[in-house]
């Protein structure tokens, strides 16, 4: 009882770093070119979690090492760069809840990749999303912000084929959870690394925010947010954690009303309550299967 009290403390814990982090990314890109910061957040957040393996005495050899690079690539690499890249031009609050809907993402590529059914109400959950989707976007009004949108939703996509791949590659091999993220992450700032050093870029404007911007991405966004999700794992159900995926968007839509001042326009908040919803059905569902009986 102890155990699932904290993991729901740390399941709040999570979801205030990971939600707040949306305007620290936004804030430090007027002091950092979006690949450079890209680059180095995820070199320092891997260098990390292999500091904390280590402090853990866990081992750090893993098999099917391509496969763990393909990951990385595609979950630390490419997301990392898209949804940095979408908040240049658009909103913190807005662009987390559009790559929050990789919920539902999922869905459709794990019935193609993994012979996952959709059910009933999973069907309704994608409906429910589609119509806040087409909200947020508005493709009737042509405004300078649809390519950070659409930026934003490909970040969905690719988080989504990551989470397909990752279940594909946990299936066939035995991996430690907490080293797999590490070397996935490593491998995926080696990319962001080459990305950034082969486009141009202005330089780096050394502020005290800019540091203090890699520091919470580096200690707080990466290793401590993933410490605290392994416990969080460990001690709930699946779906009981998945109801931090709605928890992380709509704290990083208040903080950049409040911090920010980017407050939705009426169509963008519906879109926005959609989404929302639509993330909790998909959370509560899974939470009373995981409650059902087995057989």
């Amino acid at each position: 009882m102890q155990s699932s009290r904290l993991a729901i403390l740390a399941l709040f814990l999570l979801s205030g770093i990971w939600g707040y982090n949306w305007v620290v990314m936004k804030q430090v890109i007027q002091y950092v070119d979006p690949f450079d910061f890209s680059a180095i957040r995820t070199l320092l957040g891997a260098a990390t979690l292999f500091l904390v393996l280590a402090g853990l005495r866990k081992p750090l050899k893993l098999a099917a090492m391509p496969r763990v690079a393909m990951l990385g690539i595609v979950q630390t690499g490419a997301f990392t760069a898209l949804i940095q890249w979408a908040l240049v031009a658009g909103g913190a609050g807005k662009t987390a809840v559009l790559v929050y809907t990789m919920p539902f993402w999922v869905i459709p590529m794990a019935w193609w990749a993994l012979g996952e059914r959709i059910r009933g109400i999973q069907w309704l959950a994608l409906a429910i999303a589609a119509g806040g989707l087409v909200m947020i976007l508005e493709p009737w009004a042509m405004h300078s912000s649809l390519f950070s949108n659409l930026l934003a939703v490909g970040g969905g996509l690719t988080w989504a084929l990551s989470a397909i791949l990752a279940k594909r590659l946990r299936r066939d091999h035995d991996f430690d959870l907490l080293a797999l993220t590490a070397w996935q992450m490593l491998f995926g700032a080696l990319a962001l690394c080459i990305v950034a050093l082969l486009l141009p870029s202005r330089p780096i404007d050394p502020t005290p925010y800019f540091y203090g911007a890699l520091a919470f991405n580096a200690v707080f966004a990466t290793g401590l947010a993933w410490l605290l999700w392994l416990y969080i794992l460990q001690h709930l159900s699946a779906g009981m954690a998945g109801l931090s995926a709605l928890g992380i968007p709509m704290i990083g839509v208040l903080a950049g009303w409040i911090e920010l001042g980017e407050r939705p326009s009426t169509a963008e908040f519906a879109g926005m309550l959609l989404i929302g919803g639509a993330l909790a059905l998909t959370s509560l569902w899974s939470l009373w299967q995981s409650r059902r009986p087995a057989g």
